[in-house]
């Protein structure tokens, strides 16, 4: 009678087990290939940051490192993943592009989606029109531009993603003047500030400059370089314009935006204080990169 008493009990434990294994979100991270110098765009060492922060943040939630750099070779990994997250080249070279249409099977079943810098860069056309659908905005070539600046982000919106997050400044690459959803209708601004003319002193370009910039900025309107997305169909998504250097994850509250983000895209609860994580040290921030020169 004993033994049938612990052989029942071993299975509910067994089941219980099982569920709990089964309650955590997955979060795959997919990287791109290198595209600039050493300790700029490191898409796998600070997708490897982000990842291992949320396995040792005890949350519910497994974060898994896509094994090759782009787009999944092995494509079974995205199955029952809560949110994808992509830091990688943009534009033409983009890794979804060759993957729009399967790719955007996934976010119709509502899986969450943050890009990260280039990622965030679309072609115009059906690229751009999916990036909207995914994530409400995204830096558009001619209209966004990226330069160098620290802003102050000072006023943080009240929402999930910026729980835990102190006003902070990083000197980054942060791209702006998005392109986004009608109206911004679902998106909400999560890091933004007015950028000072210097950054808006380069000739006119691709990705330096236009009319249409150079006015709302000389009009004072703030600029939005991190928001979120709330999909009208259902499903969340992130945008995210720093990180071209590498050393900004050790800064706590750039890493945390991030990690926020990537929890409620993944419809994970964040914790009031943020997703808890260690700051890289020297060492480790050097750890994991692509080995260029």
């Amino acid at each position: 009678m004993k033994s049938r008493f612990y052989f029942i009990l071993f299975l509910a434990v067994s089941v219980s087990g099982s569920a709990y294994a089964q309650q955590k979100a997955k979060v795959v991270f997919i990287s791109g290939a290198a595209s600039h110098g050493r300790m700029k765009h490191e898409h796998r060492a600070g997708n490897t940051i982000l990842a291992d922060a949320l396995n040792n943040s005890g949350l519910d939630v497994e974060a898994v490192l896509v094994p090759n750099a782009g787009y999944p070779q092995d494509e079974s990994i995205l199955k029952d993943a809560a949110t994808v997250v992509l830091f990688c080249t943009g534009h033409n070279r983009h890794v979804v592009n060759p993957h729009l249409a399967e790719f955007d099977a996934l976010m119709k079943k509502g899986t969450g989606v943050v890009m990260i810098h280039w990622a965030t860069e679309a072609e115009k056309g059906k690229p751009g029109e999916k990036f909207l659908e995914w994530m409400g905005g995204f830096c558009d070539l001619d209209w966004s531009v990226n330069p160098h600046w620290t802003p102050k982000f000072e006023d943080l919106p009240d929402h999930p993603i910026s729980n835990g997050v102190q006003p902070f400044s990083v000197n980054d690459e942060w791209y702006y003047h998005m392109r986004f959803v009608e109206g911004m209708e679902g998106v909400t601004p999560i890091l933004s500030d007015l950028p000072p003319p210097e950054t808006l002193k380069r000739p006119d370009g691709p990705r330096s400059g236009n009319f249409a910039v150079r006015k709302a900025v000389l009009s004072g309107e703030k600029q939005h370089v991190a928001w979120a997305y709330q999909r009208p169909a259902g499903g969340r998504g992130f945008g995210f314009t720093g990180a071209h250097n590498h050393k900004s994850w050790q800064n706590d509250d750039f890493r945390k935006v991030v990690l926020n983000a990537i929890l409620w895209t993944a419809n994970v609860e964040v914790p009031s204080t943020g997703c808890p994580s260690t700051q890289p040290s020297d060492v480790q921030i050097e750890e994991n990169l692509d080995g260029r020169k």
